[in-house]
């Protein structure tokens, strides 16, 4: 697992980690599962997924590995990657006909569930595979650190698992935010045993670099519609019915609504969003990459609403003329950064 690791940090740049997986979820896969391979959990790009890594590769067929591959898949609800010391052209070529993901160190991977294809022969080992663009998590903390002033809230001088603890994240998610972070030269990763982080620039020039040079994206992954929202759900408004928190503008007659991907997919799943749609409903739910009750935390408003900084990129590019002037009045606002003291 040691190769695989430093061939994913050759050819992508980042840095990651991997566990064996936890009892509770070996429980849930069949005996003969664990004889043939070795079970890791690691994160890449903010997405969590299972290293499986067989201990002999001759002794599986292609159609084994395929069959078995997504039977862990369906049992523990997490995409997979197989890890292979070698392999044959004939049954590399097999294994991407039938989409499998699957890792070679120091050869080449495949992973189209994360919309990768990367070959020896066209990335030279050392070149960084790092988007231009922020990663979620790594966006996520940058705002935090933006619209947070008070001192319990500070992530300089906290360790990389202070800070996970804190803002609801993995510690090998947070580790890879940084490292992103650290990639874009907006941080420096200080310390030696215990790790942490400073900020190169003062707030207003961090939202303006990143802003300037296009490293932000909006937050949204989709929006849908339900006819109800589940009790006891906390959530946020967003997009025009938070617009008239920060800006001049009248409230939307359809209330829009954040929630964090995870706690989206688990009710989806549940069957717990009545009349689930992409058109129409009492609702208009916007699905976010990062959990935005968390980059809020306590902090106190008239109103719950989402953060000024992700409203604004969720909403920069809408073609609506009142929106479009709303998330003018926010940039003229907190471009500079001078009222985000009240957060």
């Amino acid at each position: 697992m040691e190769k695989t690791l430093e061939y994913l940090q050759e050819t992508l740049g980042i840095q990651t980690l991997a566990k064996p997986l936890a009892k509770s979820y070996l429980d849930k896969l069949p005996l003969y599962i664990h004889e043939m391979y070795k079970l890791y959990q690691t994160d890449l790009f903010n997405t969590e997924f299972i290293l499986a890594e067989l201990k002999c590769d001759d002794e599986m067929s292609i159609q084994q590995i395929g069959k078995q591959s997504q039977q862990i898949k369906t049992l523990l609800h997490q995409n997979v990657v197989v890890v292979l010391n070698t392999i044959q052209a004939y049954s590399r070529k097999r294994l991407i006909e039938k989409g499998i993901s699957f890792i070679v160190p120091g050869r080449q991977m495949y992973m189209p569930d994360l919309l990768m294809d990367l070959r020896e022969s066209f990335i030279h080992p050392k070149t960084k595979h790092t988007s231009e663009t922020l990663l979620p998590s790594a966006q996520f903390l940058l705002i935090y650190h933006i619209i947070h002033r008070n001192e319990n809230h500070k992530l300089e001088d906290r360790s990389f698992k202070d800070i996970a603890q804190k803002l609801g994240y993995t510690p090998m998610a947070i580790s890879n935010a940084i490292d992103n972070l650290k990639h874009h030269a907006l941080v420096e990763v200080q310390g030696q045993k215990e790790k942490y982080i400073q900020f190169r620039y003062p707030r207003s020039e961090l939202w303006n670099i990143t802003h300037q040079q296009n490293m932000l994206t909006n937050p949204v992954i989709k929006t849908v519609f339900v006819d109800e929202i589940p009790k006891k759900l906390s959530l946020l408004q967003s997009n025009a019915s938070a617009l008239p928190a920060y800006t001049d503008m009248n409230p939307s007659r359809q209330p829009y609504f954040a929630i964090e991907k995870a706690a989206f997919y688990n009710l989806q799943k549940h069957n717990a969003l009545l009349n689930l749609n992409d058109y129409e409903g009492n609702f208009a739910l916007e699905v976010w990459k990062y959990n935005p009750l968390n980059l809020v935390g306590d902090l106190q408003n008239e109103v719950k609403v989402v953060d000024p900084i992700s409203l604004y990129l969720s909403v920069m590019n809408n073609r609506d003329e009142r929106i479009q002037l709303a998330a003018d009045q926010i940039i003229k606002k907190y471009g500079s950064m001078p009222l985000i003291v009240g957060y």
